[in-house]
């Protein structure tokens, strides 16, 4: 395929997969997610990857190097490699709906986890 084209908005508030590879290069990877209320994306830190999130739908809170963000609709995050970071989806009855963009990949292409847990238990990351 010679790259890829989507509406991501559309794409990203239609997913019901907590994690769902959407598309990989050699050097990036477009990544959709959805967090149930009181979710998170446990602490983390990628040494050799930068990631960029931006928040469709939801609210939550995003903790970099223990410095705390409130996340909304809009929202965009930066991670440079090297830095230890959470993000949490902070309602108690919404969802919050999320696109990232690693560099390099993180996860293998086609990668679909259904659930939070499904994801804890594949240790496929690249």
């Amino acid at each position: 395929m010679n790259g890829f084209i989507t509406n991501i908005e559309k794409k990203t508030l239609s997913n019901e997969n907590y994690r769902e590879v959407l598309f990989t290069t050699k050097r990036s990877q477009l990544v959709v997610m959805t967090l149930k209320p009181k979710e998170d994306i446990p602490e983390e830190t990628h040494e050799d990857h930068d990631q960029f999130i931006r928040i469709e739908q939801g609210f939550g809170k995003a903790i970099l190097n223990g410095e705390e963000t409130q996340l909304k609709d809009g929202s965009a995050v930066i991670i440079p490699a090297g830095t230890k970071h959470r993000i949490c989806n902070t309602s108690e009855t919404e969802v919050l709906k999320l696109y990232t963009i690693y560099t390099p990949p993180e996860h293998a292409q086609g990668t679909i986890h259904k659930t939070k847990e499904e994801a804890d238990e594949d240790e496929s990351h690249q």
